[in-house]
This record gives structure tokens, sequence and C-alpha cells, in this order.
């Protein structure tokens, strides 16, 4: 099972991220944001100023925003490749 063990906002869509295997990886985020319907919780995320709300969140071992939105650690994974 993979999970999140550190993850941080670099800039534009970018995010570091730290996987519970060792993994450690740069990740894009614009093209998946981007892809996501309007009326979506993403949406708001498709403006900067709101995904650099981006934090890692513990508690559930991945990454979060300020509205409520998460990406799930197996789906990050698979986008690091």
């Amino acid at each position: 099972m993979i999970w999140i063990e550190d993850a941080k906002y670099i800039d534009g869509f970018r995010v570091f991220v730290k996987f519970n295997d060792g993994k450690e990886s740069m990740i894009d985020l614009k093209n998946y944001i981007e892809s996501k319907p309007n009326g979506t919780i993403f949406e708001p995320l498709k403006k900067l100023e709101n995904f650099q709300t981006l934090r890692f969140n513990p508690e559930i071992d991945t990454i979060e925003w300020a509205n409520g939105a998460d990406i799930a650690p197996e789906r990050l994974y698979e986008l690091s490749h």
C-alpha cells in the first residue's frame, strides 16, 4: 500500500512528494487539475492562488487544499511515473 510521508508546494502547479517506499518525485499537477470538470471541488484549484494552499495532511497521508480537495496517494504515485 502506498502513502505519502511528506509533500511541499514548489511553484506553479508543481509539488514535491515523498512516498513510503522511498521514492521522491516532483509532480506537475497542472494537467490533472485542468482536466477536472467545472463544478467539481477541483475547479477553484485551477487558479494558482487557490492551488498554493496545498499542504500535507499526515492524518490522511496525502495532500489536500484549503477547500477540502485531496488526491489519493495511489493516484499521485501513478502521476509520478
